[in-house]
């Protein structure tokens, strides 16, 4: 089960710009991945340490430095002392529960979001990534080590398929964007498939797992939604800024991106609504259960009530009562019993009460 909050209690006491990881503790290693290209070159190679990320510091090609874990603070601290990093963006990039957020420091850009995947049960998986965009860089920090939803990226580049090789680093922080926003709509029809098939239970069979599973959904939406809306701002801002790093060119792309981010925004307050509606239909459904239990229940108590009043008056062995011995008394009253009996059906029926 996610939980709701990171322990940021590690940092506390200590100063703005301590270096500390906050997430759930990794016993993977770091990977440094690079690719470097422009419209006529492409070199792809994973790095063996942080000194081989200096040459590519200053290049006139577009790099992409990729990093798989946030988890070894001196790692981290060497590579952001390589590209003249702020000690607040290093100590926000190992702060694994930071909101959706833009910053500009001149020399570069600093854009923080969630990434969103769908786990092996179905569940979603919430994974903190950290952009910077420089002049001729773009450097990645992923929160874990196994896993993006990068892969198609890659192929363009190394395939030279579409803009990305004609286009500066800019552009590619943009399709990282975009390759991460576009995978919200991958987890949220998954999410969409989870409500059919509960709404559907609730209407056939519900049960208390149908409510232990819309509580999960409703527990999950609440991570879509902390990832998604803040997002919708640094998104604007990224849009709207006027930096020398975005180039006139790509301000269109974002602006789609944009777009994209509040459509998902959309879907989720859908979801939230639906769920909500989902959940008193539940509570409405076991209240109508329970009535229909009570009313077959005082149906019966209403029909054995006039039998059990027979039943007692004749049940109180009086000496002198004038039908105790009357040879046809017994059958009789228990004629009286089942004619009173069927009189109340069918009265209850003419009510429409059964």
């Amino acid at each position: 089960m996610h939980k709701l909050t990171r322990k940021r209690s590690k940092k506390a006491g200590l100063p703005s710009e301590a270096l500390v990881y906050t997430g759930e503790k990794i016993d993977g290693k770091i990977k440094i991945h690079v690719i470097d290209y422009d419209e006529a070159n492409f070199i792809e190679q994973e790095l063996a340490g942080v000194e081989a990320c200096i040459p590519y510091k200053n290049k006139p090609t577009v790099t992409w430095i990729n990093v798989d874990g946030v988890h070894n603070v001196p790692l981290l601290e060497k590579l952001g002392d390589c590209f003249g990093l702020h000690r607040l963006v290093m100590e926000d990039i190992m702060n694994t529960d930071q909101r959706p957020k833009m910053e500009d420091f001149g020399e570069y850009l600093y854009v923080v979001f969630k990434m969103l995947t769908s786990g092996k049960n179905g569940e979603t998986v919430t994974e903190q990534i950290s952009l910077i965009l420089g002049e001729n860089y773009v450097l990645s920090f992923q929160e874990g080590v196994e896993g993006d939803v990068f892969n198609l990226i890659r192929e363009r580049i190394r395939n030279s398929k579409g803009r990305i090789r004609k286009m500066r680093a800019d552009y590619l922080a943009y399709s990282l964007l975009d390759a991460v926003v576009d995978n919200y709509f991958v987890v949220l029809e998954a999410f969409g498939d989870k409500i059919e098939l509960i709404e559907t239970e609730l209407i056939e069979n519900p049960t208390q797992k149908t409510v232990q599973k819309l509580y999960q959904l409703k527990r999950e939406l609440i991570f879509l939604h902390n990832a998604v809306w803040p997002l919708r701002e640094a998104v604007s801002a990224l849009g709207k800024h006027e930096s020398a790093l975005i180039r006139e060119a790509t301000s269109p792309y974002l602006k789609d991106v944009y777009d994209h981010v509040i459509h998902v925004i959309d879907s989720v307050d859908i979801y939230r609504e639906m769920l909500s509606s989902m959940l008193d239909m539940y509570l409405s459904s076991v209240s109508n259960r329970l009535n229909e239990v009570m009313k077959v229940l005082t149906v019966i108590s209403l029909i054995f009530m006039p039998i059990t009043f027979i039943a007692g008056v004749y049940g109180m062995n009086f000496k002198y009562m004038p039908e105790l011995e009357w040879h046809w008394g017994y059958p009789s009253v228990l004629l009286v019993m089942v004619g009173i009996s069927i009189l109340m059906i069918f009265y209850f029926k003419r009510k429409k009460w059964l």
